[in-house]
């Protein structure tokens, strides 16, 4: 009668159900979370952060005087403009070139640029090209005569400076190059900002740059606050197709990829401390070496068996004469001939020679290492 071995349904189910829940929640989890901050951005000078280089304070400053503020990581955002709206570009991302121009194409009223790359300068800031150079932190004059530079009066500003066009307005810099340059492109003004940190949490607060913030961004009742992304959503082609894997898909993906390395740590088999276990039948030592004894005999393996019996009485003669394991055969020779007094050639050629050729040999071997080994024990 065969007794069958594996699990049935039922243990197959209690045994995965934890693993499979918990691989629920975690995923359930993460999607909670995605969903709850798709509407919010995050990252340096995000409105939503509160961290020293976000931009929560500014945000909070524009909504108090009367401007509704609009957070967005999307591009589609980026290329819906209506009357009365402005446009913040945030630093970071990669957008490519045909990004840029579909955001130029948009008709925003007012476009205002924070540290921006040399693609956006082409297509947003034309004749807007960055020096190179950086200014220190520190309080500084306008320079100019913008309204909202004039207002706001000493600022404290630092970050890289910008050449401009003939026409721009270009204010807080080292009289050569400045670190804010506005622009009229086709009935559009422009801001270059390069002074990122003088409207972030850690810096709103210093000189004049909570008036020059409120100056410069809230001019318009509408702002739309965006923060680009590290991946386009076209190809540089033209093609208006969308990407095979959306952003989103990827964030579940990583998900659920965490969520299964967390199942398999948790539930992965590590090995313990030795377990003694009772054998089901005692099996005495002289019957085990006799076992092996009778396949040697069988696979006529003279060699391995007179190397196990001389394995055997060097392991005695070393703990007897206290003879290094790794010794040399012949100080080992040297040794035990002069503890026994037998001859030294007739000893390495008992201990080290040519393996028997035949069973009687064999036998005269396992006899004379035997009467060695008696004489280690009964000097």
């Amino acid at each position: 009668m065969s007794t069958p071995v594996g699990r049935s349904v039922s243990e197959g189910w209690r045994a995965l159900r934890t693993p499979l829940l918990v691989t629920g929640l975690i995923v359930l989890a993460a999607v909670v979370v995605l969903i709850a901050t798709s509407a919010r951005t995050s990252g340096p000078f995000s409105p939503d952060s509160t961290e020293s280089d976000g931009a929560r304070a500014l945000a909070a400053l524009l909504k108090d005087h009367n401007v509704d503020v609009h957070g967005t990581e999307s591009l589609d955002d980026a290329q819906q403009p209506g009357d009365g709206k402005a446009l913040i570009i945030g630093p970071g991302g990669s957008l490519n070139a045909a990004d840029w121009q579909r955001i130029a194409s948009a008709q925003w009223s007012h476009v205002i640029l924070i540290r921006p790359s040399s693609r956006a300068l082409e297509a947003l800031a034309p004749g807007v090209r960055p020096t190179g150079n950086s200014l220190a932190s520190r309080s500084r004059q306008p320079g100019c005569e913008l309204p909202a530079a004039v207002k706001a009066g000493t600022a404290t500003v630092s970050g890289p400076t910008y050449s401009a066009p003939d026409g721009a307005i270009t204010c807080y810099g080292d009289g050569i190059n400045a670190t804010m340059v506005r622009l009229d492109v086709g009935g559009r003004l422009v801001d270059v900002v390069g002074a990122r940190t003088s409207f972030t949490n850690a810096q709103l607060a210093d000189d004049g740059n909570a008036a020059l913030a409120l100056n410069l961004f809230g001019t318009h009742e509408d702002l739309t606050w965006y923060l680009p992304q590290w991946e386009s959503t076209y190809k540089d082609s033209g093609d208006d197709a969308p990407p095979l894997i959306p952003p989103a898909v990827r964030y579940i993906g990583w998900a659920v990829a965490f969520a299964v390395l967390v199942v398999a740590i948790w539930r992965g088999r590590r090995l313990g401390p030795v377990v003694a276990e009772r054998l089901p039948v005692i099996v005495h030592a002289a019957e085990t070496t006799e076992g092996r004894a009778r396949l040697y005999r069988r696979s006529r393996a003279r060699d391995r068996a007179a190397a196990a019996l001389r394995e055997s009485a060097l392991g005695q003669l070393h703990k007897a004469h206290g003879i290094p394991r790794r010794a040399d055969p012949s100080a080992v020779v040297a040794t035990v001939a002069a503890r026994t007094g037998r001859d030294p050639a007739m000893l390495y050629e008992l201990l080290y020679g040519l393996p028997p050729i035949t069973d009687d040999a064999l036998m005269s071997l396992s006899q004379e290492l035997d009467v060695l080994t008696q004489e280690v024990r009964h000097p």
